[in-house]
């Protein structure tokens, strides 16, 4: 490892493994004297099994009982199943992704719930969870929190963890996260060395500053953590950034022609930000299915489609105008 992503993984990587770690009344009292407002933001599609114990939990301990979040979203994006009334039920707010900014349509991806999250909500500090996550996770938050508003420098946090596989019924305490072994951390480390110390870069969970995340442009679909890591890299400078080892991370599993797609769509976004982006990369993605008798091509569109930073989104910059 490098020695500046030697020295950042030494000092911005945290440790929140269960709520015995977290300082609650500290965390209260910095965000009081911050005049601080949280907005939790769950993106979700077709997450009915999850959503709703997530959002309970985060509800009923950092809402009602202990007043450290300001407000829960949760962002549907063309769900087919019970996701958003499950949520509602939950205690959560609910917005469909193509309901917000209307004027500027719809695209399908985690990034454009993610992006149309910030005109949908009014918190200087933004946490990100996936809609997905399994077991226990009630110290994500605080987790995520704690960095933002223990130093003024921080302006993005990136949770990691162990990403036990649980494939076909079984499970094995690690070997989870193939694409960013395989696709995401080869590509990050060759071409900006400074983001090795990153032990999940392509974690779903994560934390931000407003004044940041707002200033930079949003993937429309799952290259979107590696472009903000990446985009806030430039803005911020490593400095800026931190990570907090969370503990373990379960969720839903995906099988091998998905993890593809992912990596296909990573691939696109580094290019994109990379010199070889100048190149032009291809848009597809092709993948072949056997049947024993032979292979079917399919193609997917992998190109990368992206949001403007919303700074640049004259509704956002109203509205934003008129909350102050």
């Amino acid at each position: 490892m490098r020695p500046d992503a030697r020295a950042w993984f030494s000092g911005r990587t945290s440790t929140v493994r269960s709520l015995a770690d977290v300082d609650v009344d500290a965390l209260l009292l910095a965000k009081r004297r911050g005049g601080h407002r949280v907005s939790v933001v769950l993106p979700a599609r077709d997450e009915e099994a999850t959503v709703g114990g997530l959002v309970a939990d985060l509800v009923e301990r950092w809402v009602r009982a202990v007043p450290l979040v300001d407000e829960v979203l949760v962002v549907d994006s063309d769900s087919t199943d019970r996701t958003a009334q499950v949520a509602r039920a939950a205690g959560a707010e609910v917005v469909a992704a193509a309901a917000v900014l209307p004027a500027h349509g719809s695209r399908p991806g985690k990034g454009e719930a993610l992006w149309k999250a910030l005109a949908a909500t009014d918190g200087d500090l933004l946490v990100f969870l996936d809609a997905d996550l399994l077991g226990d996770v009630s110290h994500y938050v605080p987790g995520l929190l704690a960095p933002l508003l223990a130093d003024p420098q921080v302006g993005y946090v990136k949770g990691c963890y162990t990403r036990p596989l649980e494939v076909g019924g079984r499970s094995t305490p690690a070997g989870g996260g193939r694409v960013t072994e395989l696709t995401a951390r080869p590509l990050l480390n060759a071409l900006w060395p400074e983001l090795a110390g990153f032990v999940q870069p392509l974690g779903g969970e994560y934390a931000g500053r407003r004044g940041a995340l707002e200033q930079v442009p949003f993937l429309s679909g799952y290259g979107v953590e590696v472009g903000l890591l990446v985009d806030l890299l430039g803005l911020l400078g490593l400095g800026g950034l931190a990570q907090v080892d969370l503990g373990v991370r379960r969720h839903t599993s995906q099988d091998q022609e998905a993890l593809g797609r992912m990596a296909g769509q990573v691939v696109s976004a580094v290019l994109a930000r990379s010199r070889a982006g100048s190149a032009g990369a291809g848009g597809l993605l092709t993948q072949f299915r056997g049947d024993g008798t032979g292979f079917t091509p399919v193609s997917t569109p992998v190109a990368v489609d992206e949001r403007p930073p919303m700074t640049t989104v004259p509704e956002y910059r109203a509205g934003r105008a008129g909350a102050v």
